[in-house]
């Protein structure tokens, strides 16, 4: 079974391909992220804050791409992309959780 995974390419006000990433990065729909992958050239900004899980396959696939990418990766990610060491080979955005309630 495939996990569901959309992807939804565009570009950035200056030009830079930008790809926004929803639902879940696993083996079973890690062709459909590298084929996006390989198809666009030069540097890609990967919008993760709506993912909700990364296995090691999406990983390797990032790892791949690592000198042209830019991510964008929410607090549940950020940890992955840092152990891993792929925030040491690609450039790494967090987002900000939002603040705690009292």
């Amino acid at each position: 079974m495939t996990t569901p995974l959309i992807l939804t390419p565009g570009r950035r006000p200056d030009g830079t391909h930008e790809i926004a990433v929803v639902g879940e990065v696993d083996m079973s729909n890690i062709n459909v992220l590298s084929e996006a992958l390989d198809s666009t050239q030069g540097p890609v900004v990967l919008d993760l804050t709506e993912v909700e899980y990364l296995d090691s396959a999406g990983l390797n696939v990032l790892f791949a791409h690592a000198e042209r990418l830019e991510l964008i990766a929410p607090p549940l990610l950020a940890p992955v992309l840092t152990i891993s060491g792929l925030a040491d080979l690609a450039t790494v955005h967090g987002v900000e959780a939002p603040p705690a309630r009292e």
